[in-house]
């Protein structure tokens, strides 16, 4: 291979690792805004889903009144914002209206680079299936959205939180793929010296990122359920390190889904398991030769992941302010990618 040819190989990657790491912040803005959505009550703003049409804001008083008369007509309407004036709507229906706006411009965003890569020839037979089912998964997220507002929209004045909580976690898978693509393509060859501790720290790693993902489905039901707000105290529940309620909700194996109580301190205490982990993961990383980006990614983890504890029990405490349950929900995320980027640092030296 030429050195001529190796400069236009190395250019092509970055070009792509480009590509993906846009989309990936893209998804992962469009997570904060649904966070946000979420704790604005905006999420069931727009009762229509019309990918194409919906594209266009209202555009005149004519078009906000139709808007507002569709809303008025939904049990979160009736139930919470009874009264709300047009005025009142449009403050809610922009959070709605930019998540929604981020949703398609991801698939943009995804779509056009991919065809062109298509079309220059410039992935390889395994890049194109694998980035193809990034693109399929990314239509599923937007029907699941879809299905998750529709179950706020019958009966109750807010979303299903199973539903919420699936929504989100598509999102991050999306998120994680996308992220790990683009270290495939940016850093194809490992970093990671032979050790004999190496297998272990990556196992404990990717322990810890499960488990930031578990605590990340328990939180989401927190927030579609809204049992943040139940229960102001920590580390008590009920005035009970485990409420007495935690096994007495009949069905059982509905508690977990609908049960403030139960809900609150799964999240809670999954959280701190999850930091145990981390930490330990930490830890086990500190044996290793690492080059400095990995020591940098392992040891920002383990603050991170303090720090997001932290964060969690001042939203709980405070009674969940919208600044301080946002900024914990960014944070999560945070975590997430470091742990992921763990992973991929700590993978088999002899893999390419």
């Amino acid at each position: 291979m030429t050195a001529m040819s190796q400069t236009s190989d190395r250019g092509r990657a970055r070009l792509i690792a480009q590509w993906l790491i846009l989309c990936a912040a893209l998804v992962a803005l469009m997570v904060v805004v649904g966070g946000v959505t979420r704790l604005t009550g905006s999420g069931l703003a727009i009762v229509e889903w019309q990918p194409v049409y919906g594209v266009l804001p209202p555009l005149s008083a004519a078009d906000w009144q139709k808007l507002f008369d569709a809303y008025r007509v939904t049990p979160q309407y009736r139930t919470l914002n009874p009264g709300m004036t047009v005025a009142e709507f449009r403050g809610i229906f922009w959070w709605e209206y930019l998540h929604r706006l981020l949703g398609r411009l991801i698939g943009v965003a995804f779509f056009l680079p991919f065809a062109w890569l298509l079309w220059r020839q410039a992935l390889g037979r395994d890049q194109i299936r694998r980035y193809s089912v990034i693109f399929i998964l990314g239509g599923a997220q937007g029907a699941l959205g879809w299905y998750m507002v529709k179950s706020g929209l019958i009966e109750r004045p807010w979303v299903d939180p199973l539903r919420l909580a699936a929504h989100l976690m598509l999102a991050l898978l999306i998120y994680a793929l996308l992220l790990w693509e683009a270290m495939r393509v940016l850093r194809p060859a490992s970093d990671t010296l032979p050790d004999f501790r190496w297998p272990r720290a990556r196992k404990m790693t990717k322990v810890a990122l499960g488990m930031v993902a578990a605590t990340i489905f328990t939180g989401a039901l927190m927030a579609g359920s809204h049992a943040g707000f139940a229960f102001p105290t920590f580390p008590l529940i009920e005035s009970e390190f485990l409420p007495s309620s935690y096994f007495g909700y009949d069905p059982w194996y509905f508690a977990p889904f609908d049960h403030l109580a139960t809900i609150n301190f799964n999240h809670r205490w999954l959280a701190i398991a999850t930091l145990l982990l981390v930490l330990c993961a930490w830890t086990e990383s500190r044996w290793l030769t690492l080059v400095p980006r990995a020591r940098r990614i392992a040891n920002g983890m383990a603050l991170v992941g303090l720090g997001q504890v932290a964060l969690g029990i001042a939203t709980v405490l405070t009674g969940v302010p919208f600044r301080l349950a946002s900024l914990h929900q960014m944070t999560a995320l945070a975590l997430f990618t470091l742990a992921l980027a763990l992973v991929y640092e700590l993978r088999p030296p002899e893999r390419v």
